[in-house]
């Protein structure tokens, strides 16, 4: 295939079979006759093809649920981010859970950096209020103890298997702890 420039409107041995000899020949290439329309600019992509932080732009004023980095669980409503996607949510509450509890644990205007967002989703309004018949909400103080229980009782399950791997050879990278 022949490669022409764009502006390129009489590309050579582009001739038509039936044109007459006093005019010039057409390209199929060539804009119609009539006033000269000014260029449009470079093509737009769709939004669904960003990939960074302003996809945000169609998050803002809606409520938001997102997971830290270190495991905590934010509901609140963006109001503001940047091009580093550090969010401002608004109205945030942090969620504890713990076995088939939760409580919530009101933060007001709460700011999260954004490297530390691990996970982002759009909280469907019609369905907000409908929660899990296996979960029931209780006090924040029932809730943190049985979280505490839960995290010593995952390390020593994790201190057991990673003695049990290193008889095999094996070597654990860290105790499961989350590091920075």
């Amino acid at each position: 295939m022949e490669r022409l420039p764009i502006h390129d409107n009489h590309p050579a041995g582009a001739q038509q079979a039936n044109a007459h000899p006093n005019h010039p020949p057409q390209n199929a290439f060539a804009p119609p006759p009539g006033p000269m329309m000014p260029p449009q600019g470079p093509p737009q992509l769709p939004p669904q093809m960003f990939t960074t932080a302003a996809q945000l732009l169609d998050l803002t004023d809606k409520k938001l649920v997102l997971v830290l980095r270190d495991g905590r669980k934010l509901i609140g409503v963006l109001r503001s981010w940047d091009q580093f996607a550090n969010l401002v949510l608004q109205d945030t509450i942090e969620r504890l859970y713990a076995g088939n509890l939760y409580a919530d644990i009101p933060r007001g205007v709460y700011l999260v950096r954004g490297e530390n967002v691990l996970l982002l989703g759009e909280i469907d309004l019609d369905k907000e209020d409908e929660i899990p018949p296996n979960l029931r909400q209780a006090p924040f103080q029932e809730v943190f103890e049985l979280k505490k229980k839960e995290e010593a009782e995952r390390k020593r399950n994790d201190k057991k298997r990673n003695s049990k791997l290193q008889t095999l050879g094996f070597e654990a990278e860290h105790s499961g702890e989350v590091l920075f």
